[in-house]
């Protein structure tokens, strides 16, 4: 059956939120995956796992234990080229959905970010989840939840 997996450690608390009450409103099972603890309210098909400290060691655990009908989200665009690789669908917490034709053009903006920002030419990071960026999430949510096979 079809699930949602969550990159927990860099997930807003607002989209952590708003997976809750799908798995609450739809019975979706969810997965947090996080190198800390995750609380989580009981009686919802929901459940934290907590792996080691270290690089990639999270998404290394995503990877391995999703499958192509499956969700992730996560802010991380090398973790969400690897997901589309396999045909995993991938979407950010601001509602970007990863697709085979968008995930090249997104790998190369995060180097030239990273390039510039080691450069010293751009500083900070994303500006704060707005509130079209919410609505976008829900909305990618939502299409997934509707599209996806039922178990």
């Amino acid at each position: 059956m079809a699930a949602i997996w969550v990159d927990a450690d860099a997930c807003p608390q607002v989209v952590k939120d708003i997976l809750l009450r799908a798995a609450e409103r739809t019975g979706v099972a969810i997965t947090f995956v996080a190198n800390q603890p995750v609380r989580l309210p009981a009686g919802l098909p929901v459940k934290a796992v907590q792996v080691p400290p270290g690089f990639d060691v999270a998404d290394n655990y995503i990877v391995q234990h999703s499958a192509p009908d499956d969700l992730v989200v996560t802010q991380d665009i090398p973790l969400a080229a690897e997901l589309v690789k396999a045909g995993v669908a991938a979407v950010t917490p601001r509602g970007q959905r990863h697709t085979k034709e968008s995930i090249g053009q997104r790998l190369a903006i995060r180097d030239l970010m990273s390039d510039l920002r080691d450069a010293g030419m751009v500083r900070g990071g994303p500006p704060p989840l707005s509130l079209a960026d919410r609505q976008n999430f829900a909305n990618q949510l939502d299409k997934w939840l509707s599209a996806r096979p039922k178990g």
